[in-house]
Parts: C-alpha cells; structure tokens; sequence
C-alpha cells in the first residue's frame, strides 16, 4: 500500500516562462486523498496576476515556438513519451492518491496518456497543405497550416494524465505556446506531466501552468488578455457554455468536449454474454466517472432479465477499496459532493419504482465510497436518466421495439457516445447511422483510442481530439495566390 513516491518529491508550484515559482500571493490549497481523507500536498494557489504572468510568457514564446522544425517537435514529445512510460508506477501511484482510482486502472490512463504524445509526435511531421490552379489559370493556390497561437487548455479531474497529454500533445505538435489550468481536486499528476515536459526539452514559456481554486478568474484572464487564440475545455457542459461566451469576445478558436449520457442498448438478437462485458467496461472504467460512461441502459424485453442478472452478479463481485491496495477493483468517488449525488439519483429512482439487484448503499467508513449498483424497472421521469450519473449506478430499462430504443437514447440534449450490442450487421449499421452522438461502440464498452477522433455532437461539445483530425484544432490554413 506504500505509494512509490515520496511527498517530499511533488511538484507543487506554478511553471511560468521556464521556472517553477510560488503563487504571487503565497496561497496554496490542499489535495486530498478521496479514499483516506488524508491531505497529500498543498499546491500552489494562482490568481489573476500569476495567469496574467503566465499568458505573457506564452505570447512571447509563440513566434519563434512557431517557427520550431516538425522534427525538433517530434523529438521532444517522444522523448516526453520515453520518460512518461518510464515513470509509470510513480505518476499512477500519484494518480490513485488523489484520485482515487485502483493502480491497475491508473498504470492503464498512463499508457493511453503516453500513445497520445507518441501518436502527435508521428503526426507534427506530417501537416501538410495543398496546391491546386484557379478556374482561369491564372494564378496558383497555395495552401499551408500555421499554429493557431497561444492556446488556453482546461482539463478535468477524473483522468488528470490522459486529458492533460491529449491536449498538450496536439498543441506541441502544431507549434502553439499554452497556459494550462489543471483541475483544482487532481493538480498533481497534471504537474509531474508537466516536469516531464520540461526534461523532455520543451524551450521556456511554451508551456505555462497555472494551479488554482478560482478557475474562474485564472481563465477569464487568459480569455480577455487578447493574446490567447484557442481555448480547449473538457468539463461539464455548463462551464463550457460560459466559457464560449468568453472566447466569443476575442473571437478564439473553441474546442469543447463537454457532458453525456450515454445509452448502453442491448438488442433481442444480442450476445449477452459480450453485453455484459462490455457494460461492465462501459460503465466502470474509472469508477463510472467518465463522460464516456454508459449511463441509460437500455435492453430488449425478451433478454432484460438475463442480462439484468449476469451485470448484477459481476457487479456484486467488484471489490470495493482504496486504490492502493492490491485487488482492488473500485476505487472512491472523489469528493463528497459527487458521493451526495450519486445517493440521491438512486433514493429517487427507487422512489418512483426501480428496483436494486445490486448495491444502492455507501459502505462504512471512511473515503467517499458508492457500493456499485445496479438497477431495474427503472421509470422514465427518474432523475438519473437526464443526469450525467458520474457513479457505478447502472440504470436498466427494458425496450421492446428498435424505434423505441431509439427514440429514448436521442431524448437527450448530448450526444457523445453511444453503445449497441447486436450479432445483426443491418442493425449495427442501422444504429450507428440513427444514434445521433459523435462516437457509438458497436459491441464494445470502450471507444477512446489515440488514433480515433474523440468528441460529441448537440451539447456535449465542439471539435475532436485524437486521430488524424485532432492536430487540425490548433492549427490555421493561410491561402497564397501566386500568379503564373
């Protein structure tokens, strides 16, 4: 259970311009460990001076960032790869204590973290542009890409490794300078990233890093400073409404991979055995917080009951516990807050009906622990079926026609993934087609990948991240006419 780092090696301050320096006002706040309620660390506490500090060293940093080699690029982020997979046990060990998810889990978002800095490493080499004639034949169309500039990059708290690299590494690849606020309740895994960066060779003021418990005045800072020229959010899709409002005032490219709700639908002709795989994965991979989290689970009359029963008993068989500890499969919730709501989705959907095969308790003792749950008959009007659960509560509804299911699963104002099992290949494709989000697992619990473009449609965002295309968002195309 004795964490492979020691808390004396943490970073713990800002990186402004190449330097780890104190917050302006000398503030720090505290981290907590989710699972012990133990204080890990006390990071430093920047304000508007420190962002405004630090989008100055990004702005200056930008020209001769901008004109940087594709292969200088390249190279700094495989070595930053190098050293991330090296540093596997330490920065999962820092992950579990703050955020609470088992080793094993967090040893897995270091990986996916690492592939997306060797995926853009392959990719900053390979922007390209394009050549074509006009209509008349009189001039040559040049086509190339430039970085957008300095970009503003926003993470969350329940993958504090992969989202930071999934943003940092698109923007290093293009040539953009960033200032980068971490999540207040998980700063410290995204601060190892960022002294991995700076081993790695990243020149000073490319990456600029403002830790804080006042998101909202860190943000609006860069966003009203005028040198900030991209914005990339993941968090709900209320705080990305507001900071849309904001980018709109300097008209700044916005990429935003906001909220879901993602139905999990299992049709007649099913495998049900793989359904249940696949649910357990959809559904728990990081404790059900995750916006790819299967949240309305939606099965066929004719297989609810075996299908409700096989999730139940897997479930059941889920140890709970601190992440630290070996055989540990369910990790904490990771404040107090997230454990409140979880309970209450559930005391309301019980309250109107739905019945508990599994779970539907929090276990003694400390940690902000949630038994994981499964649920049937569960009505429609419950609150957790418009609500982004963000807990292991599985909510089963039984369907019995294929335009029902799909009426249900689009009642909803997001649309990021969506998961359909079926042995029928006109279904799949039928249910691919129909199911309106940005990404569907057809007969797989799991869809994020380096090489795919990550991201959703109506409300639960704007853009893509990963893939071929997730370059593209920090990049501008510049048309030259020359004439012949």
């Amino acid at each position: 259970m004795t964490p492979s780092f020691s808390p004396s090696t943490l970073q713990t301050d800002l990186f402004i311009d190449g330097a780890w320096q104190k917050a302006a006002s000398s503030a720090t706040f505290p981290v907590e460990n989710p699972a012990t309620h133990e204080i890990i660390a006390h990071v430093a506490d920047g304000g508007p001076e420190d962002a405004a500090r630090a989008i100055e060293a990004a702005g200056r940093a930008q020209a001769a960032w901008g004109k940087s080699t594709p292969r200088e690029r390249a190279d700094i982020l495989r070595r930053a790869f190098d050293l991330v997979v090296a540093n596997t046990d330490r920065l999962a060990a820092i992950m579990t204590a703050e955020m609470g998810k088992p080793l094993a889990e967090a040893k897995g978002e270091v990986a996916y973290g690492a592939d997306m800095l060797r995926w853009f490493a392959e990719e900053a080499v390979r922007v390209g542009g394009d050549s074509t004639t006009s209509v008349d034949g009189n001039t040559r169309i040049l086509i190339t890409k430039e970085p957008v500039g300095p970009a503003v990059l926003v993470t969350p708290w329940n993958f504090p490794l992969a989202m930071g690299a999934r943003k940092i590494a698109p923007a290093v690849a293009a040539g953009c300078t960033m200032v980068f606020k971490p999540a207040e309740l998980t700063p410290l895994t995204s601060l190892a990233l960022v002294a991995i960066f700076k081993e790695a060779g990243l020149p000073d003021g490319v990456l600029n890093v403002v830790t804080t418990s006042s998101a909202s005045s860190v943000v609006r800072t860069w966003t009203d400073s005028g040198i900030a020229r991209k914005i990339s959010f993941t968090g709900s899709t209320e705080v990305g409404k507001v900071l849309l409002r904001q980018a709109a005032d300097n008209v700044m490219r916005s990429s935003m991979e906001l909220g879901g709700n993602a139905p999990f639908i299992v049709l007649a002709d099913a495998d049900v055995e793989k359904a249940v795989d696949g649910a357990m994965k959809a559904k728990m991979r990081n404790m059900g917080e995750a916006c790819t989290a299967a949240n309305r689970f939606f099965v066929h009359r004719s297989v609810v009951a075996e299908f409700g029963e096989k999730f139940a008993k897997k479930m059941s068989e889920l140890q709970t516990g601190n992440g630290a500890v070996a055989g540990t499969d369910v990790g904490p919730l990771i404040e107090q807050k997230g454990l409140d709501k979880v309970e209450s989705l559930v005391a309301d959907a019980v309250s109107k009906g739905a019945r508990v095969l599994t779970g539907g308790s929090r276990p003694e003792g400390p940690g902000y622990f949630y038994s994981p749950t499964v649920l049937v008959d569960v009505a429609p009007e419950s609150e957790l079926m418009s609500t982004e659960i963000f807990g292991p509560v599985a909510a089963i509804t039984a369907f019995d026609s294929e335009d029902e299911v799909l009426r249900l699963a689009n009642d909803t104002v997001w649309g990021l993934v969506g998961y359909v099992f079926t042995e029928s290949l006109d279904k799949a494709m039928r249910f691919s087609r129909d199911l309106e989000v940005g990404m569907v697992g057809l007969n797989t619990g799991l869809v994020s990948n380096p090489a795919a473009p990550f991201g959703g449609v109506k409300q639960s965002g704007l853009g893509r991240e990963g893939g071929k295309i997730g370059i593209e968002e920090f990049l501008e195309y510049k048309y030259t006419a020359l004439a012949v």
